[in-house]
């Protein structure tokens, strides 16, 4: 069954803007650098990489988020491959995907080995010191059904404002229910909503200095 895609506008060359979510997949000042601070630091990565890591994901969007954790894993001499996976309702078709990934860096290659292998379908994907599995669907209801627990949570689904069925407080108990013991969550949001959400999971939930124009972002750990 064909899954549906998002509708995408291109603004300043080659950054894809959601029309359903009137909202850019990523940073327009640097995608690369704003998943490091948010995702990658917000997590504590690398620091917590340890043979069979895994790291959850809503919103895998253009790959940007798994392409920096994959090369940060790869780059701080990991055994083994990184686990990745990744809850989607919208998947980004072949040919936007590479044309979003003009303004990224080739990360040794791994920009190129996705494109490669993404036909805009998702499942299991198996590359070189990596295991990924994009699930397509509603996070809602896919996510309670997933059988895995993360280590850290990527939480990037578009704005809560715009976006508010990947925020609920019912999806973020998934999420805690789906995090190892001290695992963690980052994110580039600091709405009160979804902080509260986050907290009433059972995550302890800190604001934090956001990214680029944004002031504050969230990140957090569940609480033992």
């Amino acid at each position: 069954m064909q899954n549906q895609s998002d509708p995408i506008e291109w603004r300043e060359g080659d950054i894809p803007v959601s029309t359903r979510f009137d909202d850019p997949f990523f940073s327009l000042e640097d995608g690369v650098a704003e998943t490091e601070h948010v995702f990658l630091d917000g997590n504590d990565l690398p620091a917590r990489f340890a043979e069979g890591f895994q790291i959850a994901e809503l919103g895998f969007g253009t790959g940007l988020n798994l392409l920096v954790a994959w090369d940060a894993w790869v780059t701080s001499g990991q055994a083994g491959p990184l686990r990745f996976t990744s809850f989607e309702a919208y998947p980004m078709q072949p040919d936007d995907m590479r044309r979003a990934h003009v303004g990224f860096p080739s990360f040794a290659g791994k920009r190129d080995a996705l494109a490669a292998v993404w036909d805009g379908q998702g499942g299991r994907f198996e590359l070189p010191a990596l295991h990924l599995e994009v699930i397509f669907g509603d996070a809602r209801e896919s996510l309670p059904r997933w059988e895995g627990k993360a280590d850290a949570w990527f939480l990037d689904g578009f704005a809560p404002a715009k976006n508010p069925e990947l925020w609920t407080a019912d999806l973020m108990q998934a999420v805690a229910d789906h995090t190892k013991p001290c695992g963690t969550f980052a994110t580039y949001t600091a709405a009160g909503a979804v902080r509260r959400a986050l907290d009433g999971a059972g995550f302890e939930v800190a604001r934090t200095p956001g990214y680029g124009r944004k002031r504050h972002m969230s990140r957090g750990r569940l609480r033992g």
